[in-house]
């Protein structure tokens, strides 16, 4: 005995070699060996869930099936599928031996194949290979695939699996969908009589179309209830009232509450199956329902189509979201136009990041008066929607009246290129082109933008507001606290023009900063209100483009601004930012910062951050004959006063241009009496052309009977006696008194006007007139 133990015999070593070869073979078959009957690139219907996860939208998947991709297997469908077609299934490996060897009796003595004994997992990887012929080799594969199957996916895997891939009759694949095609629910709110249904289809899908075959579906159905009842899942009650229930009738459409919202996120994430949104689909609807009533409406002026866009302020989650109206075909094509993401001219609706610009950047005070005149920079000539001119208005109320004149003015002040950088600094894409191709029209709708990214400007105006970063991430906004504050404030406080008067008859008591804005041509009328909770946006107009009279912002889309507002809750207003805001004394009359010469002040606030701002320019002390009656010459007092000194009074006095339009609407202005008769003070300020402009291109029509049109010149002068003297290119055409317009028929070609008074001051304009025809 040497102590090692003896040798194996050469046959126990082959039997041993043997057992851990099968043994290796069968770990690698299980485990190593690729499982490829999971589907892949199968098409997928597009689902889109609310807040609370319900279905309100789906559509066809690419080879046009209703078909999800797999989810959670509802308890009551899956109890009934197992109690109908695997009764073991939670206690085999994929391969059922009792009902093979059932299976084999049954047949054997029916003396042809009478019974299966494929389980669940059998049939869900038939499924999965494209249900091929039931030959005995591919029930071979399908038994081993589902022992694979059992040991590397799991019950539950496999189970979610059939529920994704059963057929269900038609184009229906899986419980989801047709849980929603045949009883219009989620598989989570079926009935026990509904899952019953829907636990038989896969079997027979063709039982469920109406016909002869519907008994036999009733029979199956009630047979499955009858196996809950004995196996415990139901009691008698509810077996009762389940066996009562009817049976799904024609199949229903799909919920479609959201449609364009679905097809953008198709379009941004189209590897994705499921979106889980912020929706609210009580707003949703509520929002499609408004929309929809006002666009029927005005589809009788032949405005078709609208659309509105609601998101909670502080995140820019979206709650509702509806690209177009007419979803019932009667708009034709134009309503599957998602109007929200459409690109489409902005009217108005910049006007308000001009003001909050120019407040940062120290170039405008809040209420300072800007000029409202008839203005010509170039050949572009700017009209306010209304035609009147106020001379010089706030700027707080030009913006909230809207006006296009002082717009252009500012914009041309803060420079077109600036003005672009800082609107995509706000989260405009939209505008690619250069300054020189927008030009100042950039301000009144020369440039396109997109519901959505106005209405998340607008929003991001009001978490600025109220000093919150909201959803621009690592991105600046580039309005301070403190200007949005107070271009917000002039947006809900503002004097409205007459037309938009009744505004707060239609906002109620809820404080809204909102403004509108009308494209050029009436083609779209826009309407943007926010809250510190919520930011609403509408448009009206035609997908098409075409323009309509009617279509006018605050006749189409305010209205149905409000009434949203009206059913959303009150949202607090933010509180004055402080801290962000600070004090100043300025002019009552002109808005400046006060100067030594103005008479009446008042506190407020500008943007703690901008520089300081001007001094008012229009308050100066002007000389007084002792009894008030005439303007004291300065120059010359050698025996006009009879001794006595003249007074000396501060007064605001605007220029005369500005001045011949203003005392038009500012009753209380006071304008400076004349000078002595033979006297007068500096001329710089007392004479002004109001028209032509200064290098105006001018199109003068032909009269009807084909003669030369006419054009009314006009001037004028601070004095109403003075004596005004026209001439064209050095040929004088006559005087004028009071009231100061003169009429004349100029060549076509470029020409030169020279206007002067009796005290010699003078005023020269070029302008061009072209040919008409």
């Amino acid at each position: 005995m040497n102590g090692r133990p003896s040798a194996l015999p050469d046959k126990t070593k082959i039997r041993y070699r043997k057992f851990f070869a099968v043994l290796f073979f069968t770990y690698a078959t299980i485990f190593l060996f690729p499982l490829k009957i999971l589907p892949k690139n199968v098409p997928y219907s597009y689902a889109l869930y609310d807040k609370t996860g319900a279905l309100i939208g789906a559509s066809v998947a690419s080879d046009g099936q209703w078909r999800f991709s797999p989810g959670e297997v509802p308890d009551k469908f899956a109890q009934a599928v197992i109690v109908f077609e695997d009764k073991r299934f939670y206690y085999h490996l994929g391969v059922d031996p009792i009902a093979v060897l059932r299976a084999v009796v049954s047949n054997i003595r029916a003396g042809r194949i009478v019974s299966g004994a494929s389980t669940l997992t059998m049939q869900t990887m038939r499924l999965l290979a494209g249900n091929k012929p039931r030959t005995f080799g591919q029930k071979c594969r399908e038994s081993f695939l589902a022992v694979m199957a059992e040991i590397r996916l799991g019950k539950a895997k496999i189970l979610s699996l059939y529920a994704a891939y059963a057929p269900f009759g038609g184009n229906v694949i899986g419980i989801e969908a047709a849980s929603w095609r045949y009883f219009n629910r989620s598989p989570a709110s079926l009935t026990w009589a509904e899952a019953a249904t829907l636990a038989v289809l896969p079997n027979q899908p063709s039982l469920v179309h109406p016909g002869a075959h519907r008994s036999i579906l009733l029979e199956k159905r009630n047979a499955v209830l009858h196996m809950l009842y004995e196996k415990g899942s139901i009691d008698a009650r509810t077996l009762e009232l389940s066996l009562a229930e009817s049976l799904p009738a024609k199949p229903y459409p799909l919920p479609s509450d959201a449609p364009h919202y679905l097809e953008l996120l198709k379009k941004q994430q189209p590897s994705t199956a499921r979106f889980y949104t912020d929706l609210d689909s009580g707003l949703q609807k509520n929002l499609y329902r408004i929309l929809e009533r006002h666009s029927r409406a005005l589809s009788r002026k032949g405005i078709d189509n609208a659309a509105a866009l609601i998101i909670e302020t502080a995140t820019g989650k979206v709650l509702a979201y509806c690209g177009n109206t007419g979803l019932d075909g009667r708009n034709g094509t134009t309503s599957a136009v998602d109007i929200v993401q459409a690109r489409r001219s902005s009217g108005s609706l910049l006007k308000p990041f001009l003001y909050a610009a120019m407040l940062d950047s120290g170039r405008l005070l809040p209420d300072q008066l800007v000029i409202d005149i008839p203005t010509r920079i170039g050949s572009y000539k700017p009209d306010n929607n209304v035609p009147l001119y106020r001379g010089a208005v706030p700027a707080s109320e030009a913006l909230s009246r809207s006006l296009n004149i002082p717009a252009v003015r500012m914009l041309r002040e803060y420079g077109i290129s600036h003005f672009l950088d800082y609107l995509k600094r706000c989260g405009f894409t939209t505008f690619t082109r250069s300054a020189d191709e927008y030009g100042l029209p950039l301000i009144l709708g020369g440039g396109e933008i997109t519901l959505y990214e106005a209405v998340y400007a607008y929003a991001q105006l009001m978490n600025a507001a109220c000093s919150r970063s909201g959803f621009f991430g690592e991105h600046i906004f580039p309005v301070s606290t403190g200007a949005a504050w107070l271009t917000l404030k002039a947006l809900a406080e503002g004097v409205r023009p007459d037309d938009e008067s009744l505004w707060r008859v239609f906002a109620g008591s809820k404080r809204i900063a909102w403004k509108t804005g009308t494209s050029n041509g009436n083609r779209d009328g826009w309407a943007i209100g926010t809250t510190e909770a919520y930011t609403v946006g509408v448009w009206f107009g035609n997908a098409e483009g075409q323009g309509r009279q009617d279509l006018q912002s605050i006749r189409t889309a305010a209205p149905v601004l409000f009434e949203i507002f009206a059913s959303l809750p009150a949202a607090h207003w933010p509180a004055v930012p402080s801290e962000n805001l600070k004090e100043e004394t300025f002019c009552a009359d002109s808005g400046y910062i006060a100067g030594r010469h103005c008479s009446r002040t008042v506190k407020g606030f500008r943007p703690a951050q901008a520089p300081q701002g001007a001094v008012c320019p229009y308050c100066t002390a002007v000389s007084f004959t002792p009894d008030g009656r005439f303007q004291a010459d300065m120059s010359d007092m050698t025996g006009v006063y009879e001794g006595r000194f003249p007074l000396i009074q501060n007064r605001f006095v605007l220029p005369p241009a500005v001045e011949y339009y203003y005392t038009r609407f500012a009753a209380t202005y006071k304008k400076l009496p004349p000078f002595v008769a033979g006297h007068r003070g500096g001329t710089q300020l007392q004479l002004a052309i109001l028209f032509p402009e200064q290098g105006a291109r001018i199109v003068i029509p032909v009269e009807i009977d084909g003669t030369a049109g006419a054009m009314i010149m006009q001037a004028a002068a601070r004095d109403i006696g003075t004596v005004i003297y026209w001439d064209i290119d050095g040929v004088y055409l006559g005087s004028t008194q009071g009231t100061h317009t003169m009429t004349v028929r100029p060549k076509i070609g470029k020409h030169i006007l020279t206007v002067t008074d009796s005290f010699g001051a003078r005023r020269v304009r070029t302008f061009e007139i072209l040919d008409a025809g």
